[in-house]
């Protein structure tokens, strides 16, 4: 796979038949990401962190009946943040698109709309919203947004992030393997953990690194002691503001099963690019997505295992890329990466 390369625009979006929208409500320093499918797609879930917020996971479980997705939706807010994906839901459900058990006139679809949310509720933005949190009109904003390029950074989910002590951010990145498939990942980063290594800049992702994507330091820099956790939230994990949420993609024909797997594997890239992480205070979520443009050759489960290796290094550089690109929000002093 010496061949491997991103996509024309290193984002999860390089996957054919995906595309993204994102929404932002900067005085509350939160936001929202949604991940359309176009046709739907093959979906799962797979869950580390010990704090999670989730919606509609249990539907994408492999013997469940519904094994496709219309949309995931990345979201800050904490709770309120799953509202997220009832406008998500409104948008789709009204331009027709959803689960159909049988096309029935007056009976719309129902759209499948699993979402993760993370915690940025006491980031300093104003929250005072009363009864009319922001989340559902987010979502309807991001979702009639969608396309193939997107922001990175301090925008939609990660738009109220902190990754460890750093601002967090919202990253994608993506890979051509050289069979033709295509690998993406987005990840909105607010973890508990640290990105980069103690005493420096460089990012526990380095190895992985394409294309000086997010500074080319190279990895000489990553030593840390079992238990120097650099710039992660504290010595002791007493905080709870944390959980890094992502989705994976690639374009191959994947059983809900495959899907899965893909999912797995996908998190080994959290492990790789933040220290610690699936900590009891982080509701890490990982969604795959199979949109179904390739088929598998015969041997089809030595390609699930690439495209799952695939998309555990994309998810680490996506991870990297988000806080890389981040800036403070306006008239404060949070310390981006940057600033190191």
């Amino acid at each position: 796979m010496a061949d491997a390369r991103p996509g024309p625009r290193n984002l999860i979006t390089d996957v054919a038949g995906l595309r993204v929208g994102q929404a932002e409500d900067s005085a509350a320093r939160t936001g929202v990401t949604v991940i359309l499918a176009d046709g739907r797609a093959v979906a799962a879930c797979d869950v580390r962190g010990g704090a999670p917020g989730t919606r509609e996971t249990d539907a994408l479980a492999p013997e469940m009946l519904v094994d496709e997705a219309d949309a995931v939706v990345l979201s800050g807010g904490s709770v309120f943040g799953l509202a997220a994906a009832d406008g998500v839901t409104a948008v789709l459900g009204a331009a027709g698109q959803g689960y159909r058990m049988a096309a029935l006139p007056g009976v719309p679809p129902s759209p499948i709309v699993p979402a993760a949310i993370l915690y940025d509720l006491a980031n300093g933005g104003d929250k005072a919203w009363g009864e009319t949190p922001p989340y559902r009109s987010l979502g309807m904003a991001a979702a009639r947004s969608a396309g193939e390029a997107f922001a990175l950074g301090t925008a939609g989910a990660g738009a109220g992030a902190m990754a460890g002590r750093l601002k967090g951010g919202l990253g994608s990145a993506s890979v051509v393997g050289e069979d033709g498939y295509t690998v993406g990942a987005i990840v909105a980063v607010n973890s508990y953990g640290a990105v980069v290594a103690p005493g420096g800049r460089s990012f526990w992702a380095a190895p992985f690194e394409i294309d000086g994507e997010f500074g080319d330091l190279g990895s000489a820099g990553l030593a840390a002691a079992p238990d120097d956790w650099g710039l992660a939230k504290g010595a002791a994990p007493t905080g709870r503001e944390n959980t890094t949420i992502a989705c994976v993609a690639t374009d191959a024909v994947l059983t809900p099963a495959e899907a899965k797997r893909l999912a797995v594997m996908a998190q080994d890239g959290l492990a790789r690019a933040i220290r610690p992480a699936h900590t009891p205070f982080d509701g890490d979520v990982v969604f795959a997505l199979a949109t179904g443009r390739r088929a598998l050759p015969d041997r089809r489960l030595a390609v699930v295992a690439r495209l799952g290796a695939l998309a555990a290094d994309c998810l680490a550089r996506a991870v990297a890329r988000g806080v890389y690109e981040a800036t403070r929000w306006p008239g404060t002093a949070v310390q981006c990466w940057r600033d190191l």
